[in-house]
């Protein structure tokens, strides 16, 4: 399953988590995005618009678009039923992991700590968020878990900007980087997807070698 989101992912180091008060804010922020260079994004499961936005975004042919903050198997349904390609938690749940087998979606759990990933690692889940990177020791601990498990790659997100950023995709565990800092509410609540476009092509140049 993980090797699955290695393969949607392809291509894609960068996934903006955006949290969205209004599914009519979703498709001019789809073309923003996928104008930049983005080719995927994580919309969080934490509004009651979340549902349809992410239905909105999904329907962009430039973005592989994924649910976020999904913390139970009826709220994973959901969002693939709206178009999710992929199936994002703060935890590892056992139960989403497995509804999301069952759908044929990949599914990123987040993981913290050395037993979170052995856990993973169990069920199969060899691709995890780190979350939260920075909060939790950033680079530092990211080396120290990686070595240990060789065989898995990260998703680093949580407190990570443009600055910090390179830095992660640097590390050879590093699958991509996630954060809302391209998506700032402020930027999404006055409408400007200009300086969004900006932002996400100033986070797409810095994310190449």
């Amino acid at each position: 399953m993980s090797g699955d989101l290695t393969d949607l992912l392809v291509g894609t180091r960068i996934i903006p988590v955006i949290t969205l008060h209004s599914a009519d804010q979703a498709r001019p922020l789809a073309e923003a995005l996928s104008q930049a260079g983005v080719g995927s994004a994580e919309v969080t499961l934490r509004t009651p618009a979340a549902v349809d936005a992410l239905r909105a975004m999904a329907g962009h042919p430039g973005l592989v678009v994924g649910a976020g903050t999904v913390v139970d198997a009826e709220q994973a349904e959901r969002a693939v039923a709206a178009g999710a390609r992929f199936v994002v938690s703060p935890g590892l749940d056992a139960d989403v992991a497995a509804r999301c087998r069952d759908l044929g979606v990949p599914y990123l759990p987040g993981c913290a700590t050395a037993g979170e990933l052995m856990a993973a690692l169990k069920l199969g889940l060899d691709v995890v968020k780190l979350f939260p990177a920075e909060q939790l020791g950033g680079l530092d601990l990211l080396g120290a878990l990686a070595a240990p498990f060789p065989q898995a790659r990260f998703v680093p997100t949580g407190g990570i900007g443009l600055e910090r950023m390179p830095h992660y995709l640097a590390h050879p565990a590093v699958l991509a980087v996630g954060g809302s800092w391209i998506t700032p509410p402020e930027l999404l609540d006055s409408g400007d997807y200009e300086g969004i476009a900006r932002l996400a092509a100033q986070a797409v140049a810095r994310s190449r070698p």
